[in-house]
């Protein structure tokens, strides 16, 4: 389902890189300037995540193994 004017879907894949880390740990990824947070990944890193929730301003990913 998409939502308001972001550029992923929930359910859909995408390839990201590690651009920063937030707060709690968590990796955030940007995509078309839009935030994804991902837990369990580190700076830097490349991964291929599935998104598992979107809100207005951020979504949240997982990595798929």
């Amino acid at each position: 389902m998409k939502v308001g004017n972001a550029p992923v879907e929930e359910g859909k894949e995408y390839d990201v890189k590690i651009d920063a880390q937030g707060s709690k740990g968590d990796g955030i990824a940007h995509y078309e300037g839009f935030v994804i947070f991902i837990p369990g990944v580190q700076l830097g890193q490349d991964a291929h995540i599935r998104i598992t929730a979107v809100r207005r301003t951020f979504a949240i990913g997982e990595v798929v193994k």
